[in-house]
């Protein structure tokens, strides 16, 4: 999760297993504060933030990992300000059969390259080395 905030002082972040709890103030000293109950139980243990110029991110880990949930919020009302990053998206379920894919295309390079050919016929090659040595003289 991003808090998007500039220039945030006083940021407090207390993530426990229901829920995050965020506030700060903004550059204009105007107190910001917010709530989330998480849809399910998450590991605060294994959680923490970050803080940057501009934001707040939290990195919160789910209790039980590979277990979709079909929203951030235990409500079943996705809030206004609430919005998902696509640029950081990770689709869990799609990953297996992705690495899959990348291990047997690897395979197959792998034994194209082990495999032993007889090496290359040289035939068409000019030989101009003798001829070379004799208009130099």
């Amino acid at each position: 999760m991003e808090f998007c905030v500039e220039d945030s002082t006083d940021v407090q972040v207390l993530i426990e297993d229901h829920r995050i709890v965020f506030s700060c103030r903004n550059a204009d000293g105007v107190e910001l504060y917010n709530e989330i109950e998480f849809y399910a139980k998450v590991n605060s243990k294994d959680s923490q933030d970050k803080r940057s110029g501009r934001s707040i991110t939290c990195f919160v880990r789910k209790w039980k990992e590979k277990v979709a949930w079909p929203r951030l919020t235990k409500e079943d009302i996705k809030p206004v300000w609430l919005s998902v990053d696509f640029d950081n998206w990770r689709d869990w379920e799609g990953d297996e059969e992705v690495e899959l894919a990348q291990v047997e295309h690897y395979a197959e390079l792998l034994k194209k390259v082990s495999t032993k050919r007889p090496p290359p016929a040289m035939d068409d090659l000019d030989d101009d080395s003798d001829s070379a040595d004799t208009t130099s003289n």
